[in-house]
């Protein structure tokens, strides 16, 4: 079975406004707004959430900030190579990157999300939803479980037994470089780690389900949500915020207490509890994915996540460097008051971190 990815690229260019000139080191107004514009790409993950935050930021302080959701793995490079200013992705940086970055680089947990797991089988009621493991979800994407009828599903859904149809299962994944990816083979693994190995874990993996010429492969967030929607009998992995968007019907995922759980603001931040924040932007917060992903308690979703933002310490313009921070104190005071549906906001301690990198910005 040949496989053809979805490819979409998305842009978003906040609108241009001169309402109010962004705040100068010290609280103070600058004698002018900043003529400037701001690059950034990265990460699906936080797309619906960042593209308002900019259109918001951008009518008020009349900055101008361009981002191309390009999936976390060529943010990432594009940030390195010095092609955007700054970056998102769902990962934090590896112990590896920091260490070769140490001193250069910030990174900010500015975002709490969560991979919901969607899926389109027609024959299920509306009103209930399918509750599924990190083992049968294993081995969903390992080809080894071909139909939705297969008695580890129905084990788990005793109520859905009789409409679980013998129907082939279609597993949908992100041919991209992806943030999304890789917290969802994180869960994969530490739920399930004698199904699925540490070798199936990052950004971009070799499915086996491919080789069962059951799965489809697409670009971005978007691009999951439109296969799965078209799809009967597929599943796929997406940011939340997309599944609410477009009204997909989401699994509930068996945690670490072996309590199924729905992905919400409540069940996102109680897997963010147990998270050990590093106390300066500059720090490495290699740790933080495993921390977050699969953590205890009984009311947390297993596959949440926070989402990064990737900073120079320095900038050779001085008008960037004034108009991120300045981003960063808006999405810290205001921002987190218009979330999207399917995010949440960071611990306070996450909060502190992005306005000191505000600070250290500011020189």
């Amino acid at each position: 079975m040949v496989i053809v990815p979805v490819a979409i690229a998305v842009v978003v260019i906040a609108v241009l406004a001169v309402n109010m000139a962004p705040q100068a080191a010290g609280g103070q107004q600058a004698e002018k707004p900043l003529k400037t514009s701001l690059q950034g790409s990265g990460a699906t993950f936080p797309y619906p959430q960042l593209s308002e935050w900019i259109k918001r930021f951008g009518e008020k302080s009349g900055i101008t900030i361009n981002y191309q959701a390009v999936g976390s793995g060529a943010g990432q490079s594009q940030f390195f190579d010095g092609v955007v200013d700054f970056a998102c992705s769902d990962p934090p940086l590896s112990r590896e990157q920091w260490t070769k970055r140490q001193g250069e680089v910030m990174q900010v947990p500015w975002l709490l999300g969560a991979v919901a797991v969607v899926y389109n089988v027609p024959e299920l009621p509306s009103n209930r939803s399918l509750k599924l493991s990190g083992e049968v979800l294993a081995g969903i994407y390992k080809g080894e479980i071909a139909l939705w009828s297969d008695p580890k599903i129905k084990e788990l859904n005793p109520e859905l037994a009789d409409a679980l149809p013998s129907k082939r299962i279609i597993a949908v994944y992100r041919a991209d470089s992806s943030g999304t990816t890789e917290i969802f083979t994180t869960f994969l693994y530490k739920s399930a780690p004698s199904a699925w190995s540490k070798e199936l874990v990052g950004k971009k993996v070799a499915w086996p389900v491919e080789q069962a010429g059951r799965s489809v492969g697409a670009q971005g967030n978007p691009g999951v949500v439109q296969v799965v929607l078209n799809s009967p009998y597929s599943i796929g992995y997406v940011e939340l915020s997309y599944a609410v968007t477009h009204g997909m019907r989401t699994a509930s995922l068996q945690n670490r207490e072996g309590v199924f759980v729905q992905p919400t603001v409540e069940s996102m931040q109680e897997a963010a509890r147990n998270v050990s924040m590093p106390s300066s932007p500059l720090d490495d917060f290699s740790r933080t994915l495993d921390e977050v992903v699969f953590t205890p308690g009984e009311g947390s979703y297993p596959a949440s996540s926070f989402t990064y933002v990737f900073l120079w310490k320095e900038y050779r313009d001085k008008d960037k460097e004034s108009a991120l921070s300045a981003f960063l104190r808006w999405v810290a005071g205001e921002g987190y008051g218009c979330l999207v549906d399917g995010y949440a906001p960071p611990p306070p301690s996450a909060v502190q971190l992005l306005l000191k990198a505000a600070e250290v910005l500011e020189g």
